[in-house]
């Protein structure tokens, strides 16, 4: 009896070794649009193998890899921001492994496809821009905009949507290009025009493409991807380029712990293989292939990365750059954006008002107030040189995109005073340009 419950124990310990390591588990941030067509084709590649996708936003998901290290269950992490995965790759939670591919090139648009120590890889190449609804633009005869400086005029304010770059990888890369392709105050100061436009700060970065798609929106800032998904399906919607984008690759990356580390290869193998990069191209995806013959098969006027004409003006993305102040733009955006957003609009609609006011009249002494309301409005309370200082990026390790996360210590402190610093400028703005509309 005692043999039998032996050899009976040790038989459902094999059975559910085998079932463990027959399964692959992936945490991502990409919509079931994407990953259930990935998981369809991965499985029926590899009979018994089962692809279980675990559903998180990019930040969710790197704190979870960073506070389960010395439990971790998943396999791979799989995302669109590379900046993400230089900071699990920093905190030695990506494994190094040989993968094999054949047909993809070292670079795209001068970036590195994988990680040259091969702990991430390119899968997918992604560009990021801006969205709108043709009929929303006709329906409200706007002129259609194509740079990022478009979206920073009045007539475009109430008319746009973006996502918070603390709950969206991929709105972190766009706001992190827009502040190297334009330098850190000019940047920032983009991105509070733009935003003093926002009718919302979406929850999810895939709120911004359901907005723009359903016309309760006009324009939405995007990774491609969005754009021309919604385009294939039929919505009223077309994608620009901006002049300041960058292009760069999509990634997955192997745990350095991971459970099943060998199914984990054979699904980063499967993905860069022909078969997989051809997933790419299904019409709810329609994400930029790494592999250059892809592209034959691609739909008519789809982009390619790879062809002069694509994004000449696209700059080189630093990743380290990225990387090293990732959590604290994060937060500043945060701060001075998604949880002033109301105040931020008061301020930017004084300024429009004022402006509109004096566009003729040459009143000098409106004209100063409206240049001091504005520069109040684009002040930053850090220098670009103390956002690069890891002695003080160290210090922001708690992400805010939970309203009632919990900041302590000394980020507590330090956002404390943006916070100050940012309620006081907007006030004083929005005070200037009310003085400056009244006056003749």
């Amino acid at each position: 009896m005692n043999r039998t419950f032996t050899l009976g124990a040790l038989a459902l310990m094999m059975t559910s070794a085998a079932a463990f390591a027959d399964t692959v588990t992936v945490v991502t941030s990409f919509p079931r649009d994407l990953t259930d067509p990935f998981k369809a084709a991965f499985e029926a590649a590899h009979p018994g193998t089962t692809l279980e996708v675990v559903s998180r936003n990019t930040n969710a998901a790197v704190s979870h890899l960073q506070e389960t290290r010395s439990a971790n269950t998943i396999d791979l992490m799989w995302a669109s921001a590379p900046d993400a995965f230089e900071v699990l790759k920093e905190d030695g939670l990506l494994a190094a492994v040989d993968i094999q591919s054949e047909g993809i090139p070292d670079e795209i648009g001068g970036y590195p496809i994988n990680d040259p120590d091969g702990t991430y890889f390119g899968f997918a190449a992604s560009g990021y821009g801006i969205m709108y609804n043709t009929r929303y633009v006709e329906a409200n005869d706007l002129p259609v905009a194509e740079e990022w400086e478009d979206l920073k005029r009045a007539e475009y304010n109430g008319h746009v949507a973006m996502s918070s770059p603390s709950r969206s990888g991929t709105t972190h890369l766009t706001v992190e290009t827009v502040l190297q392709g334009e330098g850190w105050d000019e940047g920032w100061a983009t991105w509070k025009w733009i935003s003093g436009n926002m009718n919302t700060v979406t929850e999810r970065s895939f709120g911004v493409p359901d907005a723009v798609n359903s016309g309760s929106t006009g324009f939405g800032i995007v990774i491609d991807f969005f754009g021309l998904a919604s385009k294939a399906s039929g919505f009223p919607v077309e994608l620009v380029y901006p002049s300041v984008t960058a292009i760069v690759p999509a990634n997955i990356g192997i745990i350095e712990n991971a459970p099943n580390q060998e199914g984990a290869k054979q699904f980063v193998e499967f993905l860069l293989s022909p078969e997989g990069q051809q997933v790419l191209l299904d019409p709810a995806i329609m994400r930029l292939p790494v592999n250059p013959e892809a592209y034959a098969n691609a739909p008519e006027d789809f982009p390619n990365p790879f062809s002069e004409d694509f994004a000449p003006g696209a700059i080189e993305f630093d990743v380290d750059m990225s990387g090293v102040r990732y959590n604290l733009v994060n937060s500043l955006f945060d701060v001075l954006v998604t949880y002033r957003l109301d105040d931020l609009r008061a301020a930017v609609a004084a300024v429009q008002r004022a402006e509109a006011a004096h566009a003729d009249t040459g009143n000098e002494e409106a004209a100063a107030l409206i240049a001091e309301a504005r520069a109040l409005v684009e002040a930053m309370p850090i220098t670009e040189e103390e956002s690069l200082d890891p002695s003080f990026t160290q210090v922001f390790t708690t992400s805010r995109a939970d309203p009632d996360t919990e900041v302590v210590g000394r980020q507590a402190e330090v956002e404390q005073s943006w916070d100050s610093f940012a309620v006081e400028n907007y006030r004083k703005a929005r005070e200037l340009a009310d003085q400056a509309a009244a006056l003749n």
